[in-house]
Order: structure tokens, then sequence, then C-alpha cells
């Protein structure tokens, strides 16, 4: 079965070369790390016992340092090492945890995970979400080491995928040690695939816990400051945008405009390679574009149109030219200052088929919370707030306009179901523990 694994992964490989060729030269992206891809890296692991945990890209990372964290406490005598595939998450991962125990996932060909393992020599591989590939599974299988999955996130999109592999998918699946899976759907596409059901339990999202409950955070002032954002000016603020998204907001953003409002715009996409195309739309539409990184974190950078020309009964009256800019956050690591500056706050990827973004963030920070109707990959969070009313699902432009425009009318009404959002994520805390629980249970037979 290896072999053929590795023919279908070699074919794959031949039609995506071209695809990577793309990304690497217009792109900049795949550049770095293809030794480490290859199983070639240098690490230096120590003569403790290892942990294992692969985090494909930077929100699954996002969501590791709780998990990281806890299972050094409870096992002291084991050290934890961080696989990643994204450039973001790799850079995420040495922020939080050194280089010095953070390496690039393995291309999954039966010699490279051979080689990774043989150097590894990991006691436990944890997988976050859905990073379950057939030869590293397989293998771990049989040399005895477990293979778990936490947080498990398995769309009902990916389970007809796997399906179609029939008693592959069934042998890969079925070698799995334990699942932690986010919801009871989660948990039975699981099991349809192989998975033993007493290996396979309901335990939430450990993204819960990762989120910080506040109502302000550091830096969040410097970044109003560094905008010339007043608090008396709403913004709605629509965070990790996808292709084909941000003219829809635009055209969001235009309507609102036409209605007399006064209020701001940030856009802040998902993928950093795709700053300068957002900032060449929003130019074409007619808007000043004001790119975060090209401003001071001081008050003193302030742009020239920003700040309100002038206040009449205590609101803001904003100039034509102000009513024409579009704040675009091309910074990593500030989405949720930008969050704690909004009135209401646009989840993307959700109204273009990309399965949405995560909406905890938003949540935690006392925020009513818009999406579009593609939301699988954070299904549970986007039920759980819904079913609260403070999360509202939009299909088009008109719908979203309207949405922000009820928000923005009315403060009294956003704060209200902002306050439910971030009852929710207090409510929904705990799955690391739970998690971590089953974990220490397989390290320890």
């Amino acid at each position: 079965m290896r072999w053929l694994a590795d023919l279908v992964y070699l074919i794959g490989a031949v039609f995506y070369l071209p695809v990577l060729v793309y990304q690497m030269l217009a792109q900049g992206k795949n550049r770095r790390g293809w030794r480490q891809r290859f199983g070639h890296w240098s690490i230096r692991l120590g003569g403790r016992r290892r942990i294992w945990i692969h985090a494909v890209s930077l929100g699954e990372i996002n969501a590791t340092p709780v998990l990281v964290g806890e299972l050094e406490r409870r096992l002291p005598d084991c050290r934890v090492i961080i696989s990643t595939t994204t450039d973001t998450g790799y850079a995420r991962a040495c922020k939080l945890y050194g280089s010095e125990r953070v390496f690039r996932y393995p291309l999954d060909f039966s010699r490279v995970v051979s080689r990774v393992l043989k150097r590894v020599q990991p006691a436990l591989i944890v997988l976050v979400e859905l990073e379950v590939w057939h030869n590293l599974v397989r293998t771990a299988a049989r040399r005895g080491v477990p293979v778990a999955v936490v947080n498990g996130r398995l769309t009902e999109r990916s389970r007809r995928r796997f399906a179609r592999l029939g008693p592959v998918a069934r042998a890969m699946f079925g070698d799995l040690a334990w699942v932690g899976a986010q919801d009871e759907t989660i948990a039975r596409r699981f099991v349809d695939l192989g998975t033993p059901s007493d290996r396979v339990e309901v335990t939430g999202s450990v993204k819960w816990d990762t989120t910080t409950v506040a109502d302000t955070i550091d830096g969040a002032d410097e970044l109003a400051a560094a905008l010339g954002i007043d608090a008396e000016v709403p913004m709605w603020v629509c965070g990790s945008t996808g292709p084909g998204e941000e003219a829809l907001i635009l055209d969001a953003h235009a309507a609102l405009l036409e209605a007399g409002l006064s209020f701001r715009l940030a856009v802040v996409p998902r993928k950093p390679e795709r700053f300068d195309e957002v900032a060449d739309l929003i130019r074409r539409r007619g808007y000043r574009c004001i790119r975060r990184s090209q401003l001071q974190a001081c008050a003193g950078a302030t742009p020239r149109g920003l700040k309100p020309a002038a206040h009449k009964t205590g609101a803001a009256v904003e100039t034509a030219d102000t009513a024409r800019i579009v704040i675009l956050g091309d910074t990593m690591g500030e989405l949720r200052k930008f969050y704690c500056l909004a009135r209401a706050v646009f989840v993307g990827r959700s109204l273009v088929a990309m399965g949405g973004s995560d909406p905890m963030e938003a949540a935690a920070l006392a925020k009513p919370i818009i999406v579009g109707p593609h939301t699988d990959n954070f299904a549970a969070p986007v039920a759980a707030l819904a079913e609260v009313g403070s999360l509202g699902v939009v299909h088009n432009a008109d719908e979203l306009a309207v949405a922000v425009r009820q928000l923005i009318a009315d403060p009294r009404a956003a704060c209200d179901k902002g306050r439910r959002a971030q009852q929710v994520v207090r409510d929904k805390q705990g799955a690391t523990d739970r998690n971590v629980d089953r974990l220490v249970g397989l390290m320890r037979g």
C-alpha cells in the first residue's frame, strides 16, 4: 500500500509543479524549508520523550499554546516539538516556541516519513484539526506510535473526498488512536470514515481556550492613534477576507455611504500575499487606501483626512475626503487590535465558498459578528454564536450593508449582541483540559 500511495503522490506532484513554481516566483510562497520537507533538519532533541504536534498553518498554530503548556506541565519528562506547513505558520511557531523546536512538516512519501520518524522517535503524534496523511499515520501505527487528533474538524466535503478512497481511507482513519472532535456531527464523520467509535470523543474546540476574553487589548490604542481613528466615529472591520470578497465588501460600503452614515471601514485580508492586490482594488473603486504598514504607531503619524472635520450634537461629521477612505490592515498580528476598535465585525472567507474564518476572536472582544453562508470550517462556533443572537448570516453585498447599517445605527443593540457573544466564549472554554487528559492517558499507556 505504501508504494501505491507514493505513486499517487508522485503523479500529484507532477501536476502541482507549475502551481508551485508560480507560487514561488510570483507570490514569494514556499521558497524555504525544502530540506526539512524531505526530512533533513538538525533540531537538537535531547534525551527526553517527545510529543510531536503538527499544526498546518497560522490558525492552527495559534490554537496550540495552551495545549502545549498543559502537556509540558503535566508531563515534565517530555519535550514537545512542533511541525507546520505554511510560511506564516512556521514564522508564528518559531516566535511562540523558538526555531530550535520547530520544523516543516515532511512530505508524505514513505521514505521521507520513515526518515523523520527515525529522527524524532516520538512517543506520541498529535495532529491539530485534520492533518491525516496516509503514510505518516500508517507507518507510525505499525511502529506502535499512537496518532491522535485534537480539535478534530472534518467538513462534509472533506468526508466525501476521503470516502472516495474507500478501504485506503478506512485503514488510515482506523489507525488513529484517539480523536477529540469539536462536535457530534464531526465525531460521526470520523466514525463513518473508519475510526472506531470508542476512540472518538466530543471535546469541543480548543480555540475557545486560546481566545482571550477582554474588552480591550494591548496595542489597540496605539493602532487607533496611528490611524487617526476617533472613538466617536464607528468603524466596521472585515477580517480574514478572501479573493472575490473585498469587491462585495466595497459594494456594501458604497451602499452605506449613500445612506449618509458616518463611519469608517477597515479591511484585513487573510493572506499577506494579497495585500497589494486588495490595495489596488480599493483604489480602482475610487477610494483612498490608507495602508497600516505605511504608518508609524504613534499619534503624530495621523494621516490627513482621517480625523473628523467637525462635531455637531455629539456626532462626528466627516468630510467628503474622509468618507472616501478605506483602511487596509496589511500587517501581521494586528487583526485582534482592529477587532477591538470595531463597532461591528464581518468575518471573511464566508461570502465566498472558502469555508469561513474564526469568529471566536471577535466574540471574545464582545463584538457583534456578521458572516456569509460559507462557514463549514467553523460550523460549531458559528452555530453557538447564532443561537444567542450575536451572529448574523448574510448572503450578498446588499444584505451585508443592511446588517452593518443596523449595528452602526443602534450602538446599544450592537453592544448587547457583543456581550452575548463574549459570554458564549466563557461558557465554551475547557476543551483543552479534556484533550490533555486523553493525550496524557495515551502517553501513560
